[in-house]
């Protein structure tokens, strides 16, 4: 499912981190892992990725994710603030200089009231930003690499302002 975006955005990403002795962790939901796995595709990864997590569910958001930094109260998935403290959670957790949330419904429509195609994504590190993504679709897989590569493309906006 790595289309030539994710690979190309993943390697602009690459590029930025390693010029800058920078590191980045991921924490991602509906894209499946299709951000961490673009990160890992391009040779020499290992000097700026240092791990991510698919945080699907609430169970897998308290294992891997709690006690990093504070629990927004209310906090729901696909949500801003959801895509915010997983970027904050996954770069404390793995003291990386930046990290990447991402949140959303890939679709088909769910109960939980998140239209298919609707995300958040979230980077922080030296700086912070959001982004609200809405791709129009119900194609599940269409809208995770959607997801995946907002998420690289808003971490790529941050390192070049």
């Amino acid at each position: 499912m790595l289309n030539d975006d994710l690979r190309s955005r993943a390697r602009a990403v690459g590029a930025l981190l390693r010029e800058r002795g920078e590191t980045v962790a991921v924490a991602e939901g509906s894209a499946g892992g299709l951000v961490s796995a673009a990160l890992l595709s391009v040779p020499g990864a290992s000097a700026y990725y240092l791990g991510g997590a698919v945080v699907y569910t609430r169970q897998a958001s308290i294992a891997w994710m709690a006690g990093a930094v504070e629990t927004p109260h209310g906090m729901r998935g696909a949500t801003e603030v959801f895509a915010q403290y997983l970027a904050r959670s996954c770069r404390v957790k793995l003291e990386a200089t930046w990290g990447i949330g991402e949140a959303g419904a890939a679709g088909p429509p769910n109960p939980y009231g998140d239209p298919a195609g609707h995300c958040w994504v979230a980077v922080a590190g030296p700086s912070e930003a959001t982004r609200h993504l809405l791709t129009g679709l119900d194609e599940r897989e269409a809208n995770m690499s959607a997801f995946a590569v907002g998420a690289l493309q808003l971490l790529l906006d941050t390192l070049t302002p």
